[in-house]
């Protein structure tokens, strides 16, 4: 299943998102999860009585998660939909629609740091070899949900850098609570995957990381999610024995203000030294975890300029380029990164 906010592309300013099912493999069209839910009822209406599912209107993720229901609880509106012979007002066409956040209001984000191609390459920039730790113990720092953007949205570089970064990575909706998890059972808490762009300033962060004290302003600007969660019934063909996740290609594209299309990234998830379910449990040690919480796998080996620039964009991002970050079966993130904006409240 394949979930996604959205809305009509000229709706007025302000129109509320939608929950949306995919009803087709290349997600041309879309189901409106609540006017499912409002014929079903309908047909049957003990089902307001007798389903937590079916009694009240099904708004956002947010507040299906909000009401007690798991992600896969939505199954059961989707799978029971016959459309109309008629136009079916129920089936949106995807090319009308804008997407939104696959989690609107996140409570946090903790994002992980779990390739070790990538991590080694952070720390061979400093002249070390990757601590010990790193290989026993999933590490994280917490991002900005206030800074949410989804598909389209355009990001900018914050005041003082010149040097934005993307990085191409896969979140993880936790969608029940869990505390002291074991990491072989964490991934049981989670709903489903989507792509995420952790932008970064290197130059900010670069200052920064001299005090040790982990990422601030560098990282503390913007983050892209979307353009739909993926449940992981979709992805478990997907798993090789012995792997820590789905072996899913993961690719970057940067179109350049000046007309170039350049690959930059490209690498797989198969790759991950942690599990989500290591970065799970260790996520919640002695902590409550809450449905809506993200989980992020960090940067994919080569999934960022920082590492790969030289061999290929050979520079930074700049106004006018366009970064699309595509997972294999999660889709793809297109961002404009424009100049900032003179005021940016």
């Amino acid at each position: 299943m394949r979930l996604a906010h959205v809305r009509e592309r000229f709706a007025p300013a302000g129109a509320p998102w939608r929950l949306a099912a995919a009803l087709d493999p290349s997600a041309a069209t879309w189901l409106d999860v609540e006017v499912a839910r409002r014929r079903a009822v309908a047909a049957k209406p003990s089902l307001a009585h007798d389903s937590a599912l079916h009694r009240q209107p099904v708004t956002t993720l947010d507040e299906h998660l909000a009401r007690g229901l798991r992600v896969e609880a939505l199954a059961d509106l989707v799978e029971a939909f016959a459309p109309r012979a008629d136009e079916d007002e129920a089936v949106l066409d995807a090319g009308d629609l804008d997407f939104g956040p696959p989690v609107l209001r996140p409570p946090s984000f903790r994002d992980f740091y779990a390739f070790e191609r990538h991590v080694g390459t952070m720390w061979r920039r400093r002249g070390q070899e990757i601590p010990e730790a790193w290989y026993r113990l999933p590490i994280f720092y917490f991002s900005n949900v206030a800074e949410l953007r989804g598909p389209g949205e355009p990001v900018w570089a914050p005041r003082g850098s010149n040097e934005l970064d993307y990085e191409l990575e896969v979140g993880a909706l936790v969608d029940t609570a869990v505390r002291d998890v074991a990491p072989e059972r964490g991934e049981e808490a989670i709903g489903g995957y989507f792509i995420v762009n952790d932008w970064s300033a290197r130059d900010l962060q670069r200052d920064e990381t001299t005090v040790r004290l982990g990422p601030a302003k560098g990282k503390d600007f913007a983050v892209s999610m979307g353009p739909w969660l993926v449940t992981p019934d979709e992805l478990a063909d997907r798993r090789r024995p012995g792997s820590a996740a789905p072996d899913l290609a993961m690719t970057a594209i940067v179109r350049t203000f000046d007309g170039r299309v350049v690959e930059t990234s490209r690498g797989t998830m198969a790759t991950a030294h942690h599990t989500f379910g290591a970065m799970i449990a260790r996520a919640s040690a002695d902590v409550s975890l809450r449905p809506g919480e993200i989980i992020g796998s960090g940067t994919v080996g080569g999934g960022c300029l920082l590492e790969i620039r030289e061999e290929t964009l050979g520079r930074y991002l700049e106004p006018g380029d366009e970064v699309t970050l595509e997972v294999e079966r999660l889709g793809r993130l297109v961002t404009p990164v424009i100049a900032r904006p003179a005021r940016t409240t």
